[in-house]
């Protein structure tokens, strides 16, 4: 029996966690970059200008450390008029480090330490949504009370983007593996294909763009153990210790190359909602239509 998902989450999004942070943002920064290069932000911030006739209003679910937003200041094109940028994350560590993140064109606006199905703030008070690698920990039998709200926040003419790890990708597969060990009955990861089926059953029509690529992680980089331990949000297992577990030890040789590295894959679909379909593709640079199912 371990401690459950959420609760072992929290812990490690804390000063006492900063470490495996660090470590996993050695190559988590990754996830961030190719996200803010896989749509027209610019282009689409300028579009909800014009539905909006002011200056814009985004909700960053679960910020995190946000990461995100420094991504998009890095590798977006934005423009320089202010955005507001609101912040929800039940760690008040996370607000902290989200807030001391932001800079042009973010502007700090509210704050809400809180889930997002505990989320309470104005209804339709944002322009743009979004949740990027942010609603793993969100329970199965809450997701559709969590991505109501998510829902609630936006604008009559808002736009939403989650961005979620598909059952194939690194960050679900890993955890699996993880909670197949006996004793181990903490909640699964959340996936986008549950995210998907969730958004369509409260009438969101989502559009959902896949953008896939691979983590390489050099052989022997000091950074490897913290970034697993911290893809579990458990940082008592050694290298050694994962490896020495049959379904864990057996996904992570399957992901080694030659050198004794490593290669994770990872495939992410952007499900965004808002704006016709054929508007939402149009907004893409890095990423591409999923096929019918």
């Amino acid at each position: 029996m371990v401690e459950d998902t959420f609760a072992r989450s929290m812990a490690h999004w804390s000063e006492d966690g900063r470490a495996g942070m660090e470590d996993f943002y050695a190559f988590a920064r990754q996830d961030y970059r190719v996200l803010a290069e896989a749509l027209d932000y610019g282009r689409l911030f300028a579009r909800l200008r014009q539905r909006r006739g002011a200056d814009l209003g985004v909700l960053d679910v679960a910020c995190g450390s946000g990461k995100f937003g420094e991504a998009l200041r890095s590798h977006a094109t934005l423009g320089d008029d202010p955005v507001r940028y609101a912040l929800l994350d039940p760690s008040r560590f996370s607000l902290a480090e989200a807030a001391r993140a932001l800079g042009p064109p973010f502007v700090l606006a509210e704050t809400y330490p809180c889930t997002l199905q505990d989320y309470d703030g104005p209804a339709g008070a944002y322009d743009l949504v979004w949740a990027t690698h942010a609603l793993y920990a969100l329970p199965a039998d809450e997701l559709r009370a969590g991505l109501a709200r998510f829902l609630g926040a936006l604008a009559p003419w808002g736009v939403g983007v989650i961005a979620q790890a598909s059952s194939t990708s690194h960050y679900l597969r890993i955890y699996d593996a993880y909670l197949a060990e006996p004793g181990r009955t903490a909640t699964p990861f959340t996936s986008s294909e549950q995210i998907a089926t969730a958004l369509t059953d409260l009438g969101a029509q989502p559009h959902t763009l896949r953008v896939s690529y691979d983590a390489d992680i050099p052989a022997g980089h000091p950074a490897l153990t913290g970034y697993l331990q911290r893809c579990l949000f458990d940082d008592t297992l050694t290298l050694p210790d994962l490896l020495a577990e049959p379904a864990l030890g057996g996904y992570l040789r399957g992901c080694q190359t030659p050198g004794g590295g490593y290669r994770f894959r990872q495939d992410v679909d952007l499900h965004l909602f808002g704006l016709p379909h054929e508007d939402l593709a149009a907004l893409a640079t890095g990423a591409r239509d999923l096929p019918a199912a």
